[in-house]
């Protein structure tokens, strides 16, 4: 006899309902963190670093994305060590982040 498959479920994909830039982690970090975000639909979306002084230092997103959750593994060891912010931008959405650099 066949026995049916026990503790398999159907995946169901939930799109997300709103834009998120999530705190990154680890923060500080030497070199590499990760920068987590939630488009909730398809748009042209920009991630980029910035230094103390409002600089911009790194282009990291530009470019139109689907909706979902991304995480962008980001690494500094071309920066000097400080403090730095990131911008998650698109359509009527924009947030900033703070992270640190120890080297």
């Amino acid at each position: 006899p066949i026995s049916p498959l026990i503790g398999v479920e159907n995946e169901v994909t939930v799109l997300p309902d709103e834009f998120e830039l999530v705190q990154n982690y680890p923060n500080p970090f030497n070199p590499t963190t990760s920068i987590q975000f939630t488009i909730s639909n398809r748009q042209f979306v920009t991630l980029k670093i910035y230094d103390i002084l409002g600089r911009e230092v790194a282009v990291l997103i530009n470019n139109q994305m689907q909706a979902g959750q991304y995480e962008y593994k980001f690494n500094a060891e071309n920066l000097k060590s400080g403090i730095y912010f990131y911008t998650l931008s698109s359509k009527g959405f924009s947030d900033t982040k703070k992270l640190v650099i120890v080297k």
